[in-house]
């Protein structure tokens, strides 16, 4: 049975807009799909004199590795699309070795 994840969302510089975190929450809940997350920290920064302005740190808690993002973009949305990319990749990447070895394992046991 999936437990229930946690979301933490921290804006920094940024207002938090019910429409904004929504968006947000969608798109993490959405990664739960593929790999069981427990916890996921939010943290969408607008750096005041810097360019590209805005960053985005996702980390989430799962059982075995944790997984990271980290990104920057011009706006808030192509930050977070690209954090979104790199973590999916990493689920994606996880998922697939896992496979692989599970494969392994089980040719090795039937004498390959």
């Amino acid at each position: 049975m999936a437990t229930a994840m946690r979301l933490n969302l921290q804006h920094l510089n940024i207002r938090s807009l019910d429409k904004l975190d929504s968006w947000v929450e969608k798109q993490i809940f959405a990664l739960g799909q593929a790999r069981q997350i427990d916890e996921a920290n939010v943290r969408l920064v607008r750096l005041q004199n810097a360019s590209p302005a805005y960053q985005v740190n996702v980390h989430l808690v799962t059982p075995g590795p944790d997984v990271f993002a980290e990104s920057r973009d011009h706006t808030l949305r192509a930050a977070f699309a690209k954090a979104m990319a790199q973590l999916r990749e990493q689920i994606t990447h996880r998922t697939t070795k896992r496979l692989q070895r599970i494969r392994s394992n089980l040719k090795a046991r039937r004498g390959g």
